[in-house]
């Protein structure tokens, strides 16, 4: 694995500027504020253009694929910074892989300049198979939806969402506005990482034009980059643990002696920073592999890549309240800020169990 010159420096600009904009401090105020996130940070990520990196120029972006996205949401990982990166570049996925021209002259521009775009795939049972969706929709030049998501990242703020429903019995992407959504229909859900903003969107008697479905549905596309970015983050995330792990252990001192001295911190230390280095591999991998264009292999990568992440991010997050003795246990304590981050990314789009067991045929058949 080798990054590229332009991963290298996209990964040292992001860096810089999640550890500044994004300290455990600013963390904590953020969820103390409860808003649904800082129009001020984001309009400074627009400005960086970090949301036209994998747009193509045709629709304003910079056209460097989705590879050089990683690097980014690596440093927001890193910095538990909460923005709607993630759900507007699905949603630009979306457009981009199944769209038509004129869907993509509409919204691609706008979303690269700072617009805010989520995807509505999950349905009301969790279900993590994109296809098999519930929501249908129904009529003429004039759809009627009926359903209900869940886990919408963003949906509050967003002004586009892509909703998967059934269109006489096949799968279907459909585009709905900000002002075609009824605000009541928009229900704010409790999750475990409070960095995160998820909701669950009632579609039921939401009427849309004919002309904003989608010509096409690739699922795969849009799952394969979910993976890919929560990979990512959570790659990047790891490197915090591990960080937040190593402090602890070389300042806390019991009878006399660091506790980082004693093998039993030592080795699920060492545990941790094999695994993230692993991480790391796996996901850049999977970027290349991406960007090299072949399904079948770009499948098997990002699903290795989300299967390890994973597991090793909340074995860390684990292991670093453990660590912390009582005061681990603590919404004082820090490490449990990773933790939550941990747990949310690993049940999303499907945990490490989830993916070996598709992996399995994919590699040995």
């Amino acid at each position: 694995m080798k990054l590229s010159e332009e991963q290298i420096m996209l990964l040292d600009t992001a860096r810089n500027f999640c550890q500044e904009k994004s300290s455990v401090t600013l963390v904590r105020d953020a969820i103390e504020k409860n808003e649904a996130y800082d129009p001020a940070l984001w309009s400074e990520i627009a400005e960086l253009g970090w949301l036209a990196v994998a747009v193509s120029e045709a629709h304003g972006g910079l056209d460097m694929g989705l590879a050089s996205v990683v690097p980014i949401v690596e440093a927001m990982g890193r910095s538990l910074m909460g923005t709607p990166y993630l759900a507007t570049t699905l949603a630009i996925q979306a457009l981009q892989t199944s769209g038509n021209e004129a869907q993509k002259d509409a919204w691609l521009p706008q979303l690269a300049s700072g617009t805010i775009g989520t995807v509505a795939l999950t349905e009301s049972d969790g279900s993590w198979l994109l296809d098999q969706v519930e929501c249908t929709g129904s009529g003429g030049d004039e759809l009627t939806l009926t359903g209900t998501k869940c886990q919408v990242l963003d949906a509050e703020v967003a002004e586009l969402l892509i909703v998967s429903v059934l269109i006489e019995a096949r799968p279907a992407l459909v585009i709905v506005t900000k002002e075609q959504l009824p605000r009541d229909a928009i229900r704010r859900e409790v999750v475990i990482d409070e960095t995160r903003r998820s909701y669950t969107v009632d579609l039921t008697g939401l009427t849309v034009p004919a002309d904003q479905v989608l010509p096409e549905a690739d699922f795969a596309a849009i799952e394969a980059a979910a993976l890919l970015l929560l990979s990512a983050e959570m790659a990047g995330g790891l490197s915090s643990v591990l960080h937040t792990i190593v402090e602890y252990l070389t300042t806390r001192k019991q009878f006399e002696q660091y506790i980082g001295s004693y093998q039993a911190l030592k080795h699920p230390s060492v545990d941790v920073l094999l695994d993230q280095e692993s991480a790391k591999s796996h996901v850049y991998h999977a970027a290349a592999v991406m960007a090299g264009g072949d399904a079948k292999e770009t499948e098997v990568a990002v699903r290795m890549a989300k299967a390890q992440t994973s597991e090793a991010f909340s074995f860390a997050g684990d292991r670093a309240v453990q660590f912390h003795g009582g005061f681990g246990f603590t919404y004082e304590c820090d490490a449990q800020l990773y933790l939550r981050r941990a747990l949310w990314c690993q049940h999303q789009f499907g945990d490490e169990r989830y993916h070996r067991q598709l992996l399995a045929p994919l590699l040995l058949d």
